[in-house]
């Protein structure tokens, strides 16, 4: 249809936007360690397997024009890249073309001191339309990481934050943003009677972000009544800016956590608006508090490094409250 130059505007339904996305890719990961007779963990092999956003994208963006690109893309093959293509891959996928190195991040790079560790990761192609979620890879990593190593403590019989520091030895910046969450927290402190804490740490975006979780149930459903996040972001200008972004991310990563679930039968997405894919709401939101620690470093992210912390904290709180272990996200009891 001719417009003879005239702008035209497109509006989506929810629905079509729900039931026509990009979505997170599905990942899974294996993870094993050795601990010694003091409890230490010495050994750590983790296997991971999943889709990547940055193939995927290049794929839609390159496909039409390239077929040689395409092709070696879809097939996940090796291929020397056109030298006019290599900046902008490098930027997104490191020095892979494929697989993206964001589909493994936050995962091959745990900052614990573990003697030996190995890791290794399949690049999968699922065939549903994906995209790049906040946070990317660390999104999903985190989770897997930081339950395994709450795994480890509760196999070590140490407490959480106390196993976690003593891995830490050598990366101050780490320890004392987990110390300040942990302090912020009452972590020392029991919880009120029904509740129980869960704690995370994660560095992604060039900042370290520590969460606690406060969590008790309410006929069987988790209800999260405070977050305390603890942030070394290098030099901040707008305190306030930092922790808005925080609190977004928590809501975010909340709700994805506790509802964020994609069904597809016969090729069709059965979410289709906020009842059958809900979000958290201002009276299921917690109270969220923000603490910065003053550093002269060049600045860190922001606007996504509260969301990989938030699954796996709420996850080891429902433990500590429960007793059950929940590696599947969304979390379901």
């Amino acid at each position: 249809m001719e417009t003879q130059g005239r702008p035209v505007q497109l509006l989506w339904s929810r629905e079509e936007d729900l039931t026509h996305d990009f979505y997170r890719p599905a990942g899974a990961a294996l993870l094993r360690a050795a601990l010694d007779r003091q409890g230490r963990s010495i050994v750590l092999a983790i296997d991971s397997a999943g889709d990547a956003p940055a193939p995927r994208w290049i794929e839609r963006a390159l496909a039409p024009q390239s077929g040689v690109v395409a092709g070696a893309l879809a097939a996940l093959s090796d291929l020397d890249v056109p030298g006019a293509l290599q900046p902008a891959l490098n930027a997104v996928a490191g020095p892979l073309v494929t697989p993206d190195k964001s589909a493994s991040e936050g995962l091959y790079d745990l900052p614990y001191d573990i003697a030996h560790r190995r890791f290794a990761h399949a690049a999968t192609h699922s065939g549903v339309p994906i995209g790049f979620w906040r946070s990317v890879g660390h999104s999903h990593n985190a989770f897997f990481g930081e339950g395994f190593i709450d795994e480890l403590a509760q196999a070590a019989g140490d407490d959480p934050v106390a196993f976690r520091l003593s891995m830490l030895d050598g990366l101050p910046r780490h320890a004392a943003v987990l110390k300040l969450a942990a302090q912020k927290a009452g972590w020392d402190d029991p919880p009120a009677a029904g509740r129980a804490r869960g704690v995370a740490l994660h560095e992604s975006f060039d900042s370290i972000v520590a969460e606690v979780v406060e969590v008790s149930l309410q006929a069987r459903t988790p209800r999260v009544h405070r977050v305390v996040c603890a942030i070394d972001c290098g030099t901040v200008v707008n305190p306030q800016i930092v922790a808005q972004q925080m609190e977004s991310g928590v809501i975010f990563g909340l709700s994805a956590a506790l509802h964020g679930r994609i069904d597809i039968q016969n090729g069709i997405v059965r979410q289709r608006n906020f009842p059958d894919y809900p979000i958290l709401t201002l009276a299921q939101s917690p109270a969220i508090e923000t603490h910065i620690i003053a550093s002269d470093r060049h600045p860190g992210g922001v606007g996504e490094v509260a969301v990989p912390p938030i699954a796996p904290a709420l996850a080891n709180a429902l433990f500590a409250l429960t007793g059950q272990r929940l590696r599947e996200l969304p979390l379901r009891l």
